[in-house]
This record gives structure tokens, C-alpha cells and sequence, in this order.
């Protein structure tokens, strides 16, 4: 099959793009919402009077939280439909996020970001399917790659926002400001087409049970995941987004509170306005063309390659990183991080897509995906408590390590480039 290296919209037609802009949104919103807390979390461990390690455990709380939510609306998508479990999804993250800026206690806002950690692990892979299931094969992985690289934006446009609210409020309003993303929902309701593949599958499957050529039935299909020809990939799939997500949550979950925090208490002592800056250079320069070439040098090298080239890179550059000390230094090194080591991500929902069949495909891209975020949910505990005790620049060094185990576990995944959807 001829390469595309063109963007994909000019082949799209409306209804792609419209199932695309929303997958994109849901992510870009998810991402807005779940990083709020990173940004804010200086405040918040001054106000209710956190310690780091406190502060890190209610992030992996809400990892946890994705990763249960990842499976559960699996289901949901894969019974209901993708376009109501995503729905669903967005407003659930974002209802939560208005919760936690009314949080006055730890506990309060624990219980908060659980059930917000629900929604967002369930956002990803219903989008993620959804435009799988949509777009056409030579296109695939490039929807997908900008799928994934909308969580730049959200990242970037969080910052943005609590940069300007924190010269007018403080944290809770910075929450308050979430609920925004619900207002999605209303246009996904009205505009957004359902996936004709799941449609057709379920008037297919009806009451009796299709099974596809690897044996695995529409009942009972979750099952085959962990049997052949199936268990090794879902396997290789999970650890490696385990091995990436531990070292993406430990460092993004720490370099705003790295920056910002005073030097003498292993910081860099950037004021507010500098970390803004820093980490929308950051996410804009570094993370969002990370995640949207991904999907071109995936249909160029291949997806395990470009796996392999991806994590291999972001385990060398994570040990200069942790140890730069210029303000230059800080922002050249950190966009170029950011940039292979988010970039890798968007490979996780084309590879995904393209190894399970259509009955599962929703619940296997949310458990090897979320089921990942719930095992690297002990990411920001760890590097906080490593931080504590040793300071954060050394406990990027197990990031950094973490990064490279992503991209050994990688070699066992499948190619499958230009792969026909079951």
C-alpha cells in the first residue's frame, strides 16, 4: 500500500472529521482538567497542608482511578457505543474538577479526583476507537496521532489559565474553571455520528455469538485477550505503556512544582509567570508535534520502530535534563523531552487499534492503556518520596531508567503497519 505523508483532513469527509474533532476535544479537555492539579499543586500543598508525598499519592489515586475507569467504560463502549461511553466520560471529569476547587479537606479532594480519575481514564480509548473504527486505513494513524496530540494543547491552555486566574484568584478557582469541557457534550450529542463498524458488528452479533479467526467470541471475547494468538501483545502493549506512563507521571507530575519550588528546596525558583511560559513553550514545541508525528513516522518506519525510537531517546535525554541548571537549559532540553517522551504515547491507540478485533477493542485498548495508568498510578508517590529525601533532580534519574525498560518491552509488540481493522 503507497504511503500518505499528506494531512489527513483534505481526505477526510464530515463525518471523520467531526467524529476526529471530537475525540480530539474529549482528550485536549482531559488533559486540561487532569493537569490542573499538577499546576495548582504548590497552592494546594500549602493551603491543606500536604507534604509531597501526600501530594503525590492523591495523583496516583487519580491514576488508579483511570485505569478502573479505562476498563469500565470499555465496556460501556463496547455494549452501548463509543459515542455515549465518551459523552459519559467528559462529563464525569468534568464535573469532578468543579468539585475539587470546593475540596476542604485532603480527603474531600481525594474522593474528588478518584472519581474525576473515572472519567478520564475512560475518555481516551472510547475516542480512540472511535476514530479507529472511522477513519480508513492508510489515514489511521495519523487521526490518531492528532488525537493524542490535543492533551498538548489541553496541557498548554491549562497552564494558560491558571497563569491569568492566579493574578485574580487562587487554586479553587482554577478547578471552578473546569467544568467548562461539559459544554462539549452537547455538540458530540447532536453532531457526532455513532461507529458504523460497531453498529454493523452488533446487528451482526445480535443474540448468537460471532467468532473472529483468532476464537475469541462477542460474550465472551474479553477473555481471549489473555490467550493466544492475542496474550503476548496484550502483554507487551500494557508493560510498555506501564514502563512509559511511570516515567511520563513521575516527571510531569514533578516539573511544575520542580520549576517552581524554591532552589534550596530542589527547585529551579521560577516565578509564576516563568513556569507558565516554560511549560506552554513546553507542551506546544515539545509534546504536541511529539504526539501528532508520531503517526508519520509510525506509517514511514513502522510502529515498532518508531516505539523503539521514541522511548530510546527519552531515556537519554531525561539524565541531562534532571541535571540542567541554566534557565535555557531548562526550557531547550525540556521541549526536546517532551517531545519523544510524550510522542510515544500516540502509538499506544494506533497499535492498539490495529492488534484486537471490534467486539474488544474499546475494553483491550482500555485495559493495556488505562490498565497501565492504574499500575504506574504509584509514579508520582515514588518520585515525590525519592524527591523528598534526595531531591527531585535525582529522582528524575528513575524516569529516565523507567523510559528505557519502555523501550526493551517494546520490541516484543507486532508490526502492523497498514493492518485492515476486523
Amino acid at each position: 500500500m503507497p504511503t500518505s505523508f499528506g494531512f489527513p483532513f483534505a481526505q477526510a469527509t464530515p463525518a471523520q472529521r467531526r467524529t476526529l474533532l471530537a475525540a480530539a476535544l474529549g482528550w485536549m479537555l482531559d488533559a486540561f482538567d487532569a493537569m490542573l492539579y499538577a499546576l495548582v499543586l504548590a497552592h494546594v500543598m500549602r493551603d491543606l497542608g500536604m507534604t509531597k508525598g501526600t501530594a503525590g499519592f492523591l495523583n496516583s489515586l487519580t491514576l488508579l482511578a483511570s485505569g478502573i475507569g479505562g476498563v469500565a467504560f470499555g465496556f460501556i463502549a463496547d455494549r452501548l457505543g463509543r459515542k455515549r461511553a465518551l459523552m459519559l466520560s467528559i462529563l464525569t471529569y468534568s464535573v469532578c474538577s468543579f468539585a475539587s476547587g470546593l475540596a476542604t479537606s485532603v480527603l474531600m479532594l481525594a474522593v474528588f479526583r478518584f472519581i474525576l480519575g473515572l472519567g478520564m481514564g475512560g475518555e481516551w480509548n472510547t475516542g480512540a476507537t472511535l476514530v479507529a473504527e472511522t477513519w480508513p486505513t492508510e489515514l489511521r494513524a495519523k487521526a490518531i496521532s492528532i488525537v493524542q496530540s490535543s492533551w498538548a494543547i489541553g496541557y498548554a491552555l491549562a497552564a494558560l489559565a491558571v497563569g491569568i486566574v492566579f493574578h485574580f484568584a487562587d487554586w479553587r478557582t482554577a478547578f471552578f474553571v473546569g467544568i467548562l469541557p461539559a459544554l462539549v457534550v452537547l455538540w458530540i450529542r447532536r453532531g457526532v455520528p455513532e461507529s458504523e463498524m460497531w453498529q454493523q458488528r452488533q446487528t451482526r452479533s445480535g443474540n448468537t455469538v460471532v467468532r473472529n479467526s483468532a476464537g475469541i467470541g462477542a460474550k465472551t471475547e474479553f477473555v481471549g485477550l489473555f490467550k493466544p494468538p492475542y496474550a503476548k501483545y496484550t502483554l507487551a502493549l500494557l508493560f510498555t505503556n506501564f514502563f512509559g506512563m511511570f516515567a511520563w507521571w513521575g516527571l510531569f507530575t514533578w516539573i511544575p512544582p520542580y520549576l517552581s519550588l524554591p532552589v534550596e528546596q530542589g527547585g529551579r525558583g521560577f516565578g509564576i509567570m516563568g513556569t507558565t511560559t516554560l511549560l506552554v513553550v513546553l507542551n506546544l514545541v515539545g509534546m504536541f508535534p511529539g504526539y501528532a508525528s508520531f503517526g508519520w513516522v509510525a506509517d514511514w518506519l513502522g510502529r515498532r520502530k518508531s516505539f523503539l525510537l521514541y522511548t530510546f531517546m527519552a531515556a537519554l535525554i531525561v539524565p541531562i535534563y534532571a541535571t540542567a541548571r541554566a534557565p535555557w537549559a531548562v526550557m531547550v532540553l525540556g521541549t526536546v523531552l517532551a517531545f519523544f517522551g510524550t510522542g510515544f504515547f500516540s502509538g499506544s491507540g494506533i497499535i492498539g487499534s490495529e492488534i484486537f478485533p471490534t467486539e474488544v477493542r474499546a475494553r483491550a485498548l482500555g485495559f493495556t492503556y488505562n490498565g497501565a495508568r492504574t499500575m504506574s498510578s504509584i509514579a508520582p508517590f515514588v518520585i515525590g518520596h525519592v524527591g523528598q529525601t534526595k531531591g527531585l533532580s535525582w529522582a528524575f534519574y528513575l524516569c529516565g531508567a523507567s523510559f528505557l525498560l519502555a523501550c526493551l518491552v517494546a520490541t516484543q509488540l507486532p508490526e502492523t503497519k497498514w493492518k485492515q481493522l476486523e
